[in-house]
């Protein structure tokens, strides 16, 4: 069985900030599923997370979001160990359970990113 693969120090220092968040920790389960979190001093903090053609921000209190963080990891490996791919019942669940947000804002670098995940 797969486990959950740390890939936080792939990224630099530089790369780990994004406007006023800072990245923690970045996990990945099979180079499929991915979990990600970002603290901020000001604002809460930021369970980013994808699976699939799912994908999105979680808002979380600071006190809350290790605990989330985990709970969502579970939630995902789970039905990615059952379908592989999230089933339309599943976006819909997790979406609701988790108040997942899409916000307009998310700018995703696919090169860098590549870059860093190659690194494993």
């Amino acid at each position: 069985m797969n486990k959950w693969v740390n890939v936080t120090d792939n990224f630099s220092e530089s790369q780990r900030y994004y406007k006023n968040t800072y990245l923690e920790i970045c996990e990945v389960l099979d180079e499929v599923v991915e979990v990600s979190l970002f603290s901020s001093e000001e604002d809460p903090y930021e369970i980013y997370f994808s699976f699939g053609i799912m994908y999105g921000i979680v808002y979380a209190k600071k006190e809350e979001a290790y605990e989330k963080r985990e709970q969502m990891k579970a939630d995902l490996e789970q039905e990615y160990r059952k379908h592989k791919e999230p089933s339309d019942e599943f976006i819909d669940s997790f979406a609701e359970k988790y108040e997942v947000c899409l916000p307009n804002d998310v700018l995703f670098d696919e090169d860098a990113w590549m870059e860093a995940f190659m690194n494993i």
